[in-house]
Formats: structure tokens, C-alpha cells, sequence
């Protein structure tokens, strides 16, 4: 044979062999790309782990939210912060709220003015967008989805602060944004207004400027006179917020798309239009106690419309869907014999001092147990404060598990730009738990040694064996507990040994950024006002 032949015939099974790894690469790359999925995050406001039927509740279900636990991932080991503002902040920024100059946090009522005057709305932007000035410049969760080709959009709550603006919104990524600029008014559920992409829009037949934020008594006439006069509150901020995103993801529906929902349920004081029919004749609990799981039925409810859209659309097994909350446990009522508040303990009608006793759901008046048996509530530093549902759901992606993983909620940011092959050009400080998800052999396999917290009491430090050391800024004491021999926090171990007290103090300062004072919560040294 000649030379020449014999050249052709080998080029010829060269370029085949060739195309066919070409093929097979283009094959894997074009699945890639198929499996890119969307992705909603859903955060609740001060949802204890207690108050769904997953864990354990008694007195309603939860039946949607626990179908992302039972067919999903579930961590069961996550942590978030201790308050609403820098959860959200966390969050998006990807630093755990221990940090110094990592965000911006500013106070509320600023858009009070614009509720009986929609002219000055764009005056009262202009003065929060000086007040906010120049944010670090980092890279935010929203724009993590824009780098990977996605639509971004955010609909409940603004995504973090007290107050925004769009141009703060459109600086985070977000290319399109719906709901609350003001915090104060997120605690009521009847605004006169909301924003859409920086426009103020109105709201016919809502007629108080606070939104109808009602108190937190809970007695049979305060019910009638506040809660169920329905004058002036036509239109609940829910069903506004499920229509968009109900909007938003048929819009999207034939491209990838990030959708971050903050929503204000089951955020006090309590209001829902109606009990809901599960609960009308639970004579187990009183009219606000229904009333306020009304509306964690009512949060429920809302996922089960939306996980109802996706397969309508066809795009359910494309979509990942994301649980969680923004911080432990709160209880919005008091009732006479019942729940008191400020908290006392209903036993011996004490204060707590949260040194050597604390809140507990049963001595506490907690008939609910929202923050399934923990100690503490929102703002502490105690695991109920800060210990939050986190469930992972991707059909037929993500793994039917429980894991006891540490996790934060600043981590989410790290595992989606893995997913996504995104490059983060910052050392955040939350790592990746994408291959805890799907399993297999990934490029990565992070774990924390230990994450921090801040709180009002002080900040704290959990380690991934277990141990958890709390600074208790007002008698500047540490303690010390072993969480897997010690669920409820009641056994200080600080004593018992000061070298581990000595080893993870060290370690809480250095994720202070030096100072422990980064990590006390306080409105006087953490939030910009707007004047």
C-alpha cells in the first residue's frame, strides 16, 4: 500500500476518533448547560425549626415545606444570624455579621413620608442613597447568578438593611425588584405602597400609613378592635408578593433564572385575613395562637402554588429550591397566663438573666415549641436564636439526605458559584456545600472548623465537633457547651476547661476582625440613620 494511502486512512481514523471526542465533550458541555437550573430561595422570617410538621409540630402541617425536606437535603446542622437585617446581609454578601465594614445597614422609617405623600419618594431615596454612600465594593449573591447568564429578580422584603433604594437594588444585581424599600413597614401587612424596579406604586383600598401594624396583645378585645377590623386593609402584602413571583418565573420560564424570596411571614405582630381552615376549630389554642399559625399555613400554602406553576411550566425538575430563615425563633403575642412579653419565665414570673437560666418553650409559654426545644429566641446568642431549617430540593439532582454538615447561611453564595463554575475574587468566608448536595467526586470538599455569630447579647462560636463558646457581652463572661451532649445548653463546661475556653476565644476574636465588640448587635453602633 502506498504511502500516501496509508497517511489518508490513518487521518481519516484520527479525525474520527477526534469528532467523537469532540462529540462526546460538546454532549457533556450541552447537558451542562440543559442542567443549569433555576433557582428560588425562599427565607422565612423568625421561623423556628418547631413550627413545621417536619420537626415535629403538633398543631398543624406543613406539608409543602416538608416535601423539600423529605425528597431534598436537610441540614440539620444550620446556622444563620441572630436578626433579621444582617441574615439578609450575610446572605448577599457571603461574610458571616461578626465583620467590620463587610455592608451597609441602615435604619428604618424612612419611607414613612411617602405613605400620605407620594412626592416625596424620590427626595427620601436621594437622602438614604447619601446616607448608605459608597458600599464596599464586593461581589453580592445576585450578581454571582448574572456572571452565569441569569435573570435575577427579588420580590417580599428588601433584600437587606432598613431602608433601600433601587439604586442600592440595582448596585446588589437584581434586574428586577418588588415589595418593601422600608423595614418598619414590613411589620405591617397592609402597605399603602410598595416599589417596583424604584417606582412607587399604590396600593387602592389600604389606607394606613404604618401598613396596620397592630400590637402584640392578644386578648379576646384587642382581637376584635385591632386584628379583625379589616377598615382600610384590602389587600394582604402576600398575595401581592405571590402574584409576582408567579409573574416573574412564567416570564423567565425559558431561561435560567435566580428568584430570592424574603418573605415577612411568620413576622409579627400577627396578621392574616382569615384563620386558616385547618386550624378554625383547634380549640387547643387561643384566637391569636391560630391566627398566628395561619400564617405559617399561609407561607406553606404559597409553595405549595408555586411548586404547582413549575410543573405546570414543565420546568419543576429544572428548578432548585431553597428553605430557610433569617434567624430562630420569635413569638409575636402575649396572653394573659399564657405567653408574656418583655419574655418572662410564666413559672416563677421572672425575668430571664441569660447567665444561668434562659427561655424555653415550656416555661416560657411557647405552646408551639417553635424553637424545638432549644434555649433562647430571636436576638440571643443562644441556639434557638440562631439555629434555622435549611432544605435543599433539585428532582432527581439533589440527594434525599440528612446531613449534620456545619453550615451557614453565607455559604450559599460559595455553593452556588461552584454550581455555576463562578469565580468569587474575594476570600469570603463561607465555603461550598455543593458536593454535599449531589454526592460524587467534585472538585471540592470545604468544611468549616467553625463559623461565628454576632447577637445583641454578644457573638459566638460553633465548631464542626461540636463545641460552642458564648461571650455574654453585659457581664463580659464566656461559656462553654458541648452541643452533642448538650442540646438544650443547660451544662457550662468553662470551668471545666479553660484551655479550650482560651483556644476558640482566640478563634471567635479573629472572625471579629479583632474586637469582639464587632460581634454585640447594637442599633447605636450598627446602623446608619436616615434623617
Amino acid at each position: 500500500m502506498k504511502t500516501s494511502k496509508i497517511k489518508l486512512i490513518l487521518n481519516s481514523i484520527l479525525l474520527g476518533v477526534l469528532m467523537n471526542n469532540y462529540g462526546i465533550y460538546a454532549q457533556k458541555n450541552k447537558t451542562h448547560k440543559v442542567q443549569k437550573p433555576n433557582v428560588i430561595y425562599i427565607m422565612a422570617d423568625d421561623l423556628g425549626p418547631g413550627m413545621l410538621s417536619y420537626y415535629g409540630q403538633k398543631y398543624f402541617t406543613t406539608p409543602n415545606i416538608d416535601k423539600l425536606a423529605n425528597q431534598g437535603t436537610v441540614f440539620s446542622n444550620s446556622y444563620s444570624s441572630t436578626f433579621c437585617a444582617p441574615s439578609r446581609a450575610t446572605l448577599l454578601s457571603g461574610y458571616n455579621d461578626c465583620r467590620k465594614n463587610k455592608y451597609v445597614l441602615t435604619s428604618g422609617r424612612g419611607y414613612l413620608a411617602s405613605a400620605t405623600d407620594p412626592s416625596k419618594d424620590q427626595e427620601i431615596q436621594d437622602k438614604i442613597n447619601a446616607a448608605i454612600g459608597k458600599e464596599p465594593d464586593i461581589m453580592y449573591l445576585p450578581q454571582v447568578f448574572k456572571e452565569a447568564g441569569y435573570i435575577t429578580g427579588q420580590v417580599g422584603k428588601l433584600d437587606y438593611g432598613f431602608v433601600t433604594t433601587a439604586k442600592q437594588m440595582n448596585n446588589h444585581g437584581w434586574d428586577y425588584h418588588y415589595g418593601y424599600y422600608d423595614h418598619t413597614q414590613c411589620h405591617g401587612f397592609y402597605p399603602m405602597f410598595l416599589h417596583e424596579n424604584g417606582m412607587r406604586f399604590s396600593i387602592p383600598g389600604n389606607t394606613h400609613p404604618d401598613a396596620a401594624k397592630t400590637g402584640e396583645w392578644g386578648s379576646d378585645e384587642h382581637q376584635e378592635k385591632a386584628r379583625w377590623d379589616m377598615n382600610g386593609k384590602a389587600v394582604y402584602s402576600q398575595d401581592l408578593f405571590l402574584t409576582k413571583m408567579i409573574q416573574f418565573i412564567r416570564e423567565n420560564k425559558d431561561q435560567p433564572f435566580f428568584l430570592y424570596h424574603p418573605t415577612q411571614l411568620p413576622h409579627g405582630p400577627v396578621a392574616i385575613p382569615a384563620i386558616h381552615p385547618e386550624l378554625v376549630f383547634n380549640d387547643s389554642l387561643t384566637q391569636i395562637e391560630k391566627a398566628y399559625a395561619s400564617m405559617v399555613k399561609r407561607l406553606d400554602d404559597d409553595l405549595g402554588v408555586l411548586l404547582n406553576e413549575l410543573e405546570e411550566l414543565g420546568i419543576a425538575e429544572n428548578t432548585m429550591i431553597v428553605f430557610s430563615s433569617d434567624n430562630g425563633h420569635e413569638l409575636y403575642y402575649s396572653f394573659k397566663d399564657r405567653v408574656s412579653k418583655p419574655y418572662m419565665n410564666m413559672i416563677t414570673n421572672t425575668p430571664y438573666n441569660n447567665v444561668t437560666d434562659k427561655f424555653y418553650s415550656e416555661i416560657g409559654g411557647d405552646v408551639f415549641d417553635g424553637n424545638q426545644g432549644q434555649a433562647g429566641l430571636k436576638r440571643s446568642n443562644w441556639n434557638g436564636g440562631v439555629r434555622v431549617p435549611l432544605f435543599v430540593y433539585w428532582p432527581k439532582k439533589v440527594k434525599s439526605q440528612t446531613t449534620d454538615k456545619l453550615v451557614a447561611n453565607y455559604d450559599f453564595m460559595s455553593t452556588m458559584a461552584e454550581m455555576l463554575g463562578v469565580k468569587i475574587h474575594e476570600n469570603k468566608d463561607g465555603v461550598s456545600y455543593y458536593n454535599t448536595l449531589v454526592g460524587g467526586k467534585l472538585r471540592n470538599t470545604q468544611y468549616h472548623s467553625s463559623i461565628a455569630f454576632a447577637s445583641f447579647m454578644g457573638p459566638a462560636l460553633i465548631t464542626n465537633d461540636g463545641w460552642k463558646l458564648r461571650y455574654f457581652t453585659p457581664k463580659n463572661i464566656f461559656q462553654l457547651y458541648y452541643l452533642p451532649e448538650d442540646y438544650k445548653e443547660e451544662v457550662d463546661l468553662s470551668t471545666k476547661y479553660p484551655e479550650k475556653v482560651e483556644a476558640l476565644k482566640k478563634e471567635l476574636i479573629e472572625k471579629c476582625d479583632g474586637d469582639l465588640i464587632n460581634g454585640l448587635t447594637s442599633y447605636d453602633r450598627n446602623f446608619i440613620y436616615v434623617k
